[in-house]
C-alpha cells in the first residue's frame, strides 16, 4: 500500500471519529449502538417493531400490524367476530377486517390518550358521569385481551380462540356484566364497551383507516359514502342508488 493511499485512509477514519466526536454519540469512547443505528435508519425500538412486524406478517400477511402481537390480534378477530358475525346479509368484522382497524387506532395517539386530561386532583365520579377511566387505552386493551384468555382457560381449559362459538359469547357477556374479575380497577365491562365499539368503528369506519374492506360494510347498508356533492342525484325524479365512495377515491382531483 503506497503512502499516499494510507494517508487517504487514515483522513476518513479521522473524519468519522470527528464527527462522532462532535454529534455527541460517544461517552467514555464507547459509541452509543442507538444512535449510531438511528444515523443509519435504524435503532433498537425500529429492532422491535421490525420483529412484531414480522410476527404479525406471520399472522395476517397482507396487513402490517402496528400495535398486536399475533395471539392478542387472534383474539381480538375472535372477539370482534362474535360481536358482529358473518351471516345471510353479508360478512363478519373478520372478513372486514376490523381488527386491523383496532390495531392501528391502538397504535396511534388515540391509544396513548393523548388529548385527555389526565393530571389530578381525582374525584370519584357521580353515575352520571360513568367510569372515569386513568389507564392509557392500550394498556387496557392489552390487559383486557390477556383477561379473555385466563376467564377462557379457568371455565373451559383452553383459550378464547379454541372456545365454540357459544362458548365465546358466553365469555363475553360474562364481560359485559363486569363479572369477570377486574382489570388494574377497571371493571370488565369498560373493556367490552371498548371492544364493541371499536368493532363497530371497524366495519363501518372509512377503509383508509384499516376496516371496512372493500367497503363491505357500507355496500351492506347501501351507504353511499364519502362524496363531494349529492346536487346531481338530488335534482333527479327518481332514485339514483349509487355505489360507495371513501375518502381515497378523492385524492389527486
Amino acid at each position: 500500500m503506497s503512502d499516499k493511499e494510507k494517508s487517504q485512509i487514515e483522513k476518513q477514519v479521522s473524519t468519522r471519529r470527528t464527527f462522532l466526536k462532535n454529534s455527541g454519540l460517544t461517552v467514555g469512547g464507547l459509541i452509543i449502538g442507538g444512535a449510531v443505528g438511528s444515523l443509519f435508519g435504524r435503532s433498537p425500538e425500529s429492532d422491535v417493531k421490525t420483529e412484531q412486524t414480522t410476527h404479525a406478517q406471520a399472522a395476517n400477511p397482507n396487513e402490517a400490524l402496528m400495535f398486536f402481537y399475533p395471539d392478542e390480534y387472534q383474539t381480538t378477530m375472535a372477539a370482534a367476530e362474535r360481536i358482529f358475525p358473518k351471516d345471510e346479509l353479508g360478512p363478519g368484522a373478520m372478513e372486514l377486517n376490523a381488527a386491523i382497524y383496532i390495531d392501528h387506532q391502538l397504535a396511534s395517539q388515540w391509544g396513548v390518550n393523548a388529548k385527555d386530561y389526565r393530571l389530578g386532583p381525582f374525584y370519584d365520579p357521580d353515575p352520571t358521569q360513568g367510569q372515569q377511566i386513568r389507564i392509557l387505552r392500550k394498556d387496557l386493551f392489552r390487559l383486557g385481551i390477556k383477561a379473555l384468555d385466563d376467564y377462557s382457560n379457568k371455565k373451559y381449559q383452553k383459550k378464547f380462540t379454541e372456545l365454540e362459538a357459544k362458548e365465546q359469547d358466553e365469555v363475553l357477556i360474562a364481560f359485559e356484566k363486569g363479572e369477570a374479575n377486574s382489570l388494574s380497577g377497571v371493571p370488565t365491562s369498560v373493556f367490552f364497551k371498548m371492544l364493541r365499539n371499536l368493532t363497530m368503528e371497524g366495519v363501518y369506519s372509512d377503509p383508509m383507516y384499516g376496516g371496512n374492506k372493500e367497503m363491505l360494510g357500507w355496500k351492506m347498508r347501501k351507504y353511499p359514502g364519502t362524496r363531494m356533492s349529492y346536487t346531481k342525484e338530488i335534482q333527479s325524479d327518481k332514485f339514483v342508488q349509487l355505489e360507495p365512495n371513501n375518502l381515497q377515491s378523492h385524492m389527486g382531483h
